[in-house]
């Protein structure tokens, strides 16, 4: 077994194996795992953070990886590193990556300066894998100076992207005046910049109309804020509004850099990030109590069959773990 300093070291020199090797290990779910991921990532910590991260989000369909790709690959001839963090839908069978993004990046995938990482979101709410945090500490530490995160899609659960990046882009087709209505107002109040995708050919000028109309939306949704989310029309197939995009976005980044927002914002992500893994420990140790897991059976049967309330039953289980 490879030790947690030699692992660390090469993560450092930029050994890719050794990257990989080590999402596997933050991804793990056994105890032993667990204390290791925790070991590599403390050790890790000081060469972390210096990255820009970008989380990108929209619709199944919309372009996410085409779109990474070509943005991808004009970040690594300008000089940068780019790692991306591909969320995938999980197989309810094997809980593994179904659509597989290094498939659809397949020129980003075989750049040097690039890195690519499928990941299953599972259970996970928010479009965003358990690991994903962890994952992007780790990129960073193996020298890599922007980390997408590609979520699984659009909706109220996806907003948990915002939580962990830099800039929180998302993506809406040209059809986006008609979609508005069906896109969760968080998604909208949450992002820091919108993309008008696929805005060629026919598309066009459809693509301005809804742009107009898009930007008509964000000043209702940010009224009295003095700055609002930039939007850019764009498409991945003719390269329009690529640079555009990407300037926006790393202006962006810069401003809040220079004034201080951004070190705020991550302060306020890593407090976010303690909160939920608390939660998350706390309910894994109330369902592995031997008395929750002997009377859980019948009071599930019990509020099934409408003979118990759920609050109730819920405060049974709850006396149980006081019960010393």
């Amino acid at each position: 077994m490879t030790s947690i300093a030699s692992l660390a070291n090469a993560i450092q020199s930029g050994d890719r194996q050794a990257l990989a090797r080590a999402i596997t290990l933050v991804e793990s779910r056994r105890d032993d795992d667990r204390v290791r991921a925790e070991a590599l990532l403390r050790s890790l910590l000081p060469n972390t953070g210096n990255a820009l991260r970008l989380g990108i989000t929209g619709a199944p369909g919309i372009g996410k990886s085409t779109l990474i790709e070509v943005l991808g690959m004009r970040l690594c001839a300008r000089g940068h590193k780019v790692a991306v963090l591909a969320v995938d839908p999980s197989s309810t069978i094997t809980g593994g990556s179904i659509l597989g993004d290094k498939t659809r990046m397949q020129d980003l995938a075989r750049h040097p300066s690039a890195f690519i990482r499928p990941s299953p979101g599972g259970a996970t709410l928010g479009g965003v894998a358990a690991s994903t945090r962890e994952a992007m500490l780790l990129c960073e530490a193996a020298g890599f100076d922007i980390v997408l995160v590609e979520t699984i899609g659009t909706g109220q659960s996806e907003t948990a992207v915002a939580g962990m990046v830099d800039f929180f882009l998302l993506l809406l087709s040209p059809a986006a005046g008609d979609e508005l209505q069906g896109i969760k107002r968080g998604v909208m109040e949450l992002c820091d910049g919108i993309l008008v995708h696929k805005a060629d050919g026919d598309l066009a000028a459809a693509a301005d109309r809804a742009a107009q109309q898009v930007l008509l939306a964000l000043h209702v949704l940010h009224a009295g804020s003095t700055q609002k989310p930039p939007v850019v029309v764009g498409s991945s197939a003719t390269g329009k509004g690529i640079d555009e995009l990407w300037h926006a976005i790393a202006q962006q980044v810069a401003t809040a850099r220079a004034n201080g927002s951004l070190q705020q914002r991550r302060e306020q992500q890593q407090q976010q990030w303690l909160d939920a893994t608390l939660r998350q420990y706390l309910l894994d140790a109330f369902f592995a109590d031997p008395r929750v897991q002997a009377a859980l059976p019948a009071l599930r049967a019990a509020v099934a069959a409408g003979r118990e309330l759920p609050p109730a039953a819920a405060r049974s289980l709850l006396a149980l773990r006081e019960q010393r």
